[in-house]
């Protein structure tokens, strides 16, 4: 069996204390969770950490949030592609495509690094449930960005995606860049993101039907008390009847 650092072990400690309590589903959560390993040991070690609590728990679903594309490393890919109990899904918060968008956001990793990730994890595990977050609308962002942003949506047909329209904070260096875009525009490239990764998410949830698939339930839906609610290993939420 794999043996863990010590500051492996005291996460190890942690998830088999959350099992001892009945979780089902552990989350491993950061900002940047595959920088894990690399303060404490100068490397990345997010698969050694999941290998550990694997081997150490008998947790059926653990979930990785959030993963930036330009650490996503093969030891890691690895690990999803044959470690049953941990979920295949990822988060992986892009932000935008735009090259120059993204140096002006000072993002890890350009277009090319986003792309060939995506591209790894799904021929790796092709059954793999992506999700992602973009902002619209960033200082400097032209429509031809824009544009660059739609169409790498529809080609990687992300499972999941959220959008935020930029929002100037005080005190950041976006907030003093010049060519603001008007909160007009950035509402409006936004409303056509979200109507676009609709159409795409509803083709891909149309696959779905017919098939027999394994739900986590949270309990009773707070819409419809009637019936329960759960979510996939890929975190869609399904409605269904059952014993209580």
């Amino acid at each position: 069996p794999y043996k863990p650092a010590r500051k492996t072990r005291a996460s190890v400690a942690r998830a088999k204390g959350l099992e001892a309590l009945g979780v089902k589903e552990l989350n491993i959560v950061a900002q940047d969770v595959t920088r894990y390993g690399l303060d404490l040991y100068g490397e990345y070690r997010l698969a050694a950490l999941v290998k550990a609590i694997t081997e150490n728990t008998s947790i059926p679903w653990i979930r990785l949030l959030y993963c930036y594309p330009d650490k996503i490393t093969d030891e890691l890919i690895h690990e999803l592609r044959n470690n049953d109990r941990l979920v295949k899904y990822m988060d992986i918060p892009v932000q935008h495509i735009s090259d120059s968008v993204l140096k002006r956001m000072n993002r890890h990793g350009g277009p090319d690094v986003i792309k060939s990730a995506v591209e790894r994890l799904r021929k790796a595990v092709p059954d793999i449930t992506l999700r992602t977050t973009v902002i619209t609308g960033f200082p400097g962002e032209t429509e031809e960005d824009f544009t660059e942003l739609c169409e790498y949506v529809k080609e990687a047909e992300f499972d999941r995606l959220g959008a935020f329209t930029y929002s100037a904070e005080e005190g950041t260096p976006a907030a003093e860049m010049e060519d603001q875009v008007p909160s007009s525009v950035q509402s409006e490239r936004f409303n056509r993101l979200l109507n676009l990764q609709n159409d795409i998410a509803y083709e891909i949830n149309q696959k779905h039907l017919g098939q027999t698939i394994r739900v986590l339930c949270d309990g009773k839906s707070k819409n419809n008390p009637d019936v329960l609610c759960g979510r996939t290993e890929g975190n869609k939420i399904v409605l269904f009847s059952g014993d209580e």
